[in-house]
């Protein structure tokens, strides 16, 4: 580890100028390290800060290290000229695609007896130029499937429809914004603020709502379903909105819905909190997690590892350099030993009541239906839940959120006889014998 010094340092409290410039390099980029631009501008030589203002010299050094994710920064000097007044080094440090390491040189001048820095856009660089970009650029990871034994989805890829707005094409806007709430569930005080963002311009698509997809072929079938029906309804009333757009957008979708809802789970996008608590696990912003089921169970294994990249562009946007990359990594796919035609038959057996259900292969012990009714559409968390859904979710009598194969039960009376077949199976009961009627828990 290198013990860097603060301050530029005076020729003169050193014997050797050797050393005044190798303290005052390690000084320098011991301050990017702390983000004290100020301080590093301030030890630059007259020359090259009449190329670049402070303001612009900071906006510079600290988009680029700061999006890169720089830290654990490393130099270690390798040659001194002491002719020409320059430094060779080597640096390294860790960013969000890896580790980067480099050779560069930095020159110095003699200035008002102080050694002061000859600075440049290679300093950061070296192939980086005054009108050079550095890009970060992220491949998501596929989340992987969850199957059921014979490689029917049970948790996958899905298409949904997304309405969004083009501010710039809204007629008589507060009416329209009224109206699209309305048909949305939502506030229009919240519509109002995402196409107020600053990122918003006038034809910008600004999402704001996640429906489920309608496809002409459920419209098609001799009695459609009503409730394909009534959304179908609503998107067209939506796109008869000037300013309203409908594109489709890839969704996690949940095919057993109600039936597998408390077994498989869904995932939400991280919090603040997510990102506190997995810090350095390799979750963004734009991140997915497992809550709830299997997609939280095996969140490790499906979740599978961001790609990234660091280059560097010219002013045309052509490619220069890469300097580090970490090569996408897909989450697995999880086979469970479920069977979803069984899984759907016994939710819809009990569907009506406050029940668990359980369907094992008694020659193996695999669980090949597992249902806890009543149940709830997990593909609702997945298109954004209105607070009207939540609340009724929450105050339902009947708690459809409350997993019951996950309680404690006593198996009940009506065990009782498989108990006593096994018990006769296999010897350890006597039918001959008398329990007797005195209620110990033996009859």
């Amino acid at each position: 580890m290198i013990l860097l010094v603060k301050g530029i340092v005076d020729k003169r409290e050193r014997k050797s100028p050797e050393q005044i410039l190798q303290q005052t390099l390690l000084t320098y980029m011991d301050c990017i390290s702390e983000k004290r631009y100020g301080d590093m501008y301030g030890m630059l030589a007259k020359e090259s800060a009449k190329t670049i203002s402070e303001k612009d010299f900071a906006i510079r050094n600290s988009a680029i290290y700061g999006g890169i994710g720089m830290e654990n920064m490393m130099i270690d000097i390798t040659s001194y000229d002491k002719e020409n007044l320059t430094v060779k080094y080597n640096t390294s440090f860790d960013t969000v695609a890896g580790n980067v390491s480099f050779e560069n040189e930095a020159s110095f001048l003699e200035e008002d007896d102080t050694y002061r820095l000859v600075w440049n856009d290679s300093i950061i660089f070296p192939k980086l130029g005054i009108s050079d970009k550095v890009r970060v650029s992220t491949t998501q990871a596929k989340r992987g499937e969850i199957l059921d034994r014979n490689g029917r989805m049970l948790a996958g890829k899905g298409i949904a429809s997304s309405v969004g707005i083009i501010p710039g094409k809204l007629i008589n806007k507060e009416k329209a914004i009224k109206k699209i709430a309305k048909l949305l569930g939502m506030k229009p005080g919240d519509i109002v603020e995402q196409i107020s963002a600053k990122w918003v311009k006038d034809d910008s698509f600004v999402p704001i709502k996640t429906l489920p997809k309608v496809r002409d072929i459920d419209l098609l079938v001799i009695v459609p379903d009503e409730e394909v029906l009534r959304e179908h309804k609503r998107q067209e009333k939506l796109l008869n909105i000037t300013g309203v757009t409908i594109l489709d957008t890839e969704v996690r979708q949940y095919p057993l819905k109600e039936a597998a809802a408390h077994l498989v789970g869904y995932v939400q996008n991280v919090t603040a909190e997510d990102l506190e608590e997995h810090a350095g696990e390799g979750y963004t912003s734009n991140s997915v997690i497992g809550k709830t089921g299997m997609e939280g169970l095996f969140e490790k294994e499906l979740k599978g590892e961001n790609g990234c990249r660091i280059y560097i562009t010219d002013s045309e946007g052509r490619e220069k350099e890469e300097l580090a990359c970490i090569t996408v990594q897909n989450g697995k796919d999880i086979r469970l030993t479920i069977d979803a035609g069984l899984q759907t038959w016994l939710y819809e057996s009990f569907k009506k009541d406050k029940s668990c259900s359980v369907s094992i292969n008694p020659y193996t012990g695999e669980v090949l239906a597992l249902v806890s009714t009543p149940s709830y559409d997990n593909n609702t968390f997945i298109m954004g839940m209105s607070e009207k859904q939540w609340k009724l979710l929450n105050e339902d009598d009947r708690k459809p959120l409350y997993n019951r194969f996950r309680q404690v039960w006593c198996p009940g009376s009506t065990f009782k006889p498989i108990t006593a077949a096994i018990g006769l199976e296999s010897g350890a009961i006597n039918p001959a014998e008398d329990f007797g009627k005195d209620g110990n828990g033996r009859n």
